[in-house]
């Protein structure tokens, strides 16, 4: 997640142009590694071409046979490794399939540096799929086409035991992981607390998101705090032992990427993408992996921005 609380936005504004959605791998969500819970959760093999979307690609892309697409894959549950160690899985990879299909066309992800994919995109790759916000900055860089709208989220054991107020975590033990925006974002609100008078946030660090949510539902921590289809997943993987606590905050939208030139492509990605919401398949690989809230309705090109 890319979009900051008010307090810390500024600080971070150099480092949304360049970083993913935290700026630490995300290597798990559930109660241990992803990668050895969920496979590609989708079968995207019955989604069929359309042929009048289809016929919207560049004559090079058509020819070719094969989308090209680049994804940093470390960052469950949108985009990481398999279990077989080499596979990319993920909801943004079971997104990318689906297109494909719709456009009659193999799909090739690479796993790639994620400040390397946009500068690649038109020789490299023809598309990007990993998390991208959309910013001014990267719409002057490449076509954006808008899909998933992601913010971040707290989560409890399941019941609220504590009954923790949303609105007033101020004194509860909080677990992030390290170098995430939900890292300093914890740092924010615990100064938050203290001006206001309230005892600040205890905050425990660890170097995986797994390690932060197994000890929320171990009790060692009161409150999970990740990017919300980090938390939605932690949810689904903690089978209920976990829910989540108020609304997803900061939230910002989401797009695919392709060169800034290569408006038809662009446009193509942006009908199957349409296609895929208008006939359910898309709300049903968000639901195979727990993020249905994300989905947005209507895909855009280039959206305006708040």
């Amino acid at each position: 997640m890319r979009t900051l609380p008010a307090l810390v936005a500024l600080a971070a504004a150099s480092t949304l142009v360049l970083s993913g959605c935290t700026d630490a791998s995300q290597t798990g969500a559930g109660t241990g590694d992803p990668a050895a819970d969920q496979e590609a959760a989708f079968d995207t093999s019955a989604v069929e071409t359309v042929d009048e979307i289809a016929a919207l690609l560049p004559a090079d892309v058509a020819e070719s046979g094969t989308l090209r697409v680049g994804s940093s894959t470390d960052y469950a549950p949108a985009e990481f490794i398999g279990p077989d160690g080499r596979t990319p899985v993920g909801y943004d990879i079971d997104i990318i399939t689906a297109v494909g299909a719709v456009l009659g066309l193999e799909v090739d992800v690479q796993s790639a540096d994620f400040p390397s994919i946009i500068p690649a995109l038109g020789s490299k790759f023809d598309v990007g799929i990993s998390s991208f916000t959309i910013t001014e900055e990267r719409v002057a860089q490449a076509n954006m086409i808008s899909y998933f709208n992601a913010g971040e989220a707290f989560a409890v054991l399941a019941g609220n035991p504590e009954g923790i107020d949303p609105a007033d975590v101020c004194g509860y033990t909080v677990a992030v992981q390290t170098g995430t925006v939900e890292d300093e974002g914890a740092d924010a609100l615990s100064a938050e607390c203290e001006a206001a008078g309230d005892e600040p946030l205890d905050v425990l660090r660890y170097d995986s998101q797994a390690d932060a949510t197994t000890n929320v539902v171990g009790g060692k921590a009161d409150i999970l705090y990740a990017d919300s289809p980090i938390v939605a997943y932690a949810v689904q993987q903690t089978e209920g032992a976990l829910e989540p606590l108020g609304d997803t905050f900061a939230s910002a939208p989401q797009g695919v990427v392709t060169a800034k030139d290569d408006t038809q492509l662009a446009e193509a990605v942006q009908a199957a993408l349409q296609h895929l919401v208008d006939d359910g398949t898309f709300a049903e690989i968000l639901e195979t992996w727990g993020n249905e809230d994300g989905g947005l309705e209507t895909i855009e090109l280039n959206p305006t921005l708040p």
